[in-house]
């Protein structure tokens, strides 16, 4: 993972939104073009980007350190969520890859066939000298509160035990609770994910800034970036809190 940190923390950028929720819900005119997006992670200094394979193909210009989206699923089967792999690990490295990345839908009825996929896809990436990311995110029938204490640890501590080289997980809304996560989590670096646009930026930078605090490495966020009236803006925002360790209130009023 030294390839995505700087003095060891970290700040990604994802967009595999399109699979998973599709055009409408998420994009504008602007941020429906993925070479937008490629744009905000070049100039918003970010340590990775991450791309499904299609928008990898096509729009990755090497800019940015690649995290190739091996799975997905989209937003209008129901019932319990499985996720299965669409592209293999030397496809990935082919596209310029730097790491790979894999959602797990811990409490599915599915969760056995996605822990052996990502164990196969862990193996095959390592063997290369690649990081494996795991996407743990409860959900399923047997899940009532995907951000409780217990469910988010549950998650990363999943992770670990799957052998991800870092988790991305849910925030529980504070840093005391927050931290048993990344304590569960262990020597895998633990990322937040970003989530859908939060009310307001300050709102957002302080569950970033709680994040931090509680010892994580850093965020995977796209939706409160990249739907942001100002990307680049909230982007130097983010690098303040990650990496300078600044307060929420004295970024905003700088």
């Amino acid at each position: 993972m030294e390839t995505f940190l700087r003095d060891g923390k970290s700040m990604l950028l994802a967009y595999d939104q399109g699979f998973e929720h599709g055009p409408s819900l998420d994009f504008n005119d602007r941020n429906v073009d993925p070479a937008y997006i490629m744009e905000i992670a070049s100039k918003g200094g970010f340590n990775g980007i991450v791309f499904q394979k299609g928008l990898a193909e096509k729009y990755y210009d090497g800019r940015v350190p690649l995290i190739l989206k091996t799975n997905g699923k989209a937003g209008l089967a129901k019932g319990e969520p499985n996720s299965r792999r669409n592209c293999s690990v030397e496809y990935a490295v082919s596209l310029g890859a730097k790491a790979v990345g894999y959602t797990i839908y811990l409490g599915s009825q599915f969760e056995g066939d996605m822990f052996h996929e990502f164990g196969e896809l862990q193996e095959a990436a390592h063997e290369r000298g690649l990081p494996a990311i795991a996407w743990v995110y409860p959900r399923g029938q047997g899940v009532t509160n995907d951000t409780s204490k217990e469910i988010v640890a549950y998650a990363a501590r999943v992770g670990l035990e799957l052998g991800a080289d870092a988790v991305k997980i849910k925030y529980t809304g504070d840093p005391q609770t927050f931290s048993w996560a990344v304590k569960s989590a262990g020597k895998a670096l633990v990322y937040m994910s970003g989530g859908p646009k939060a009310p307001t930026d300050e709102d957002f930078l302080n569950q970033v800034r709680g994040v931090m605090q509680a010892g994580a490495t850093g965020l995977a966020v796209g939706r409160n970036v990249w739907q942001n009236e100002d990307p680049i803006k909230m982007a130097n925002y983010l690098r303040q809190i990650i990496f300078e360790k600044k307060p929420v209130e004295s970024v905003i009023r700088a």
